[in-house]
């Protein structure tokens, strides 16, 4: 792809299914390692990828000729495929239906690596629901409150 330039961040939210606390702190850096590899794949760059129990943080960019939402489909299908395949999580719901992709400024790219990096800290503080809806709001997206009960 001769003459494209890209240089769009994505910092994406997903949950489990129903936000069960699903991803066992003793087997979630296989998780993350599992996806990082994906991305590499997808010639997408991973950036920073980390959460708890209940959710994923991701900053990346994906690759221009990929979609955001095959993206996300590649992302979501493929690690619980590889989740289910391998055991890692005995209880695992799969995804929940949906996320948050929110873009960032290049200058704000260090600070979301932080973020990311404190999940497990950050949550000792807010639930991942205060969370996403902050960071909606913050992002100026509208969103029905159906959704995020």
């Amino acid at each position: 792809m001769a003459n494209t330039y890209t240089q769009i961040y994505y910092h994406i939210v997903f949950s489990t299914k129903n936000r069960l606390r699903a991803i066992s702190p003793d087997r979630r850096e296989d998780l993350f390692r599992y996806l990082w590899g994906s991305h590499r794949n997808l010639k997408c760059h991973p950036y920073r990828i980390g959460g708890i129990e209940d959710h994923v943080h991701i900053l990346t960019s994906i690759h221009p000729t990929l979609a955001l939402a095959k993206y996300i489909e590649e992302v979501k299908t493929g690690s619980t495929h590889w989740i289910r395949k391998e055991g890692i999580f005995p209880d695992w719901p799969g995804w929940q239906d949906g996320y948050a992709a929110l873009t960032l400024a290049n200058k704000d790219k260090d600070d979301v690596i932080e973020y990311i990096k404190s999940q497990p800290e950050h949550h000792q503080r807010t639930t991942f629901m205060e969370e996403y809806r902050r960071l909606l709001e913050e992002a100026g997206i509208e969103y029905d409150p159906k959704y995020l009960e």
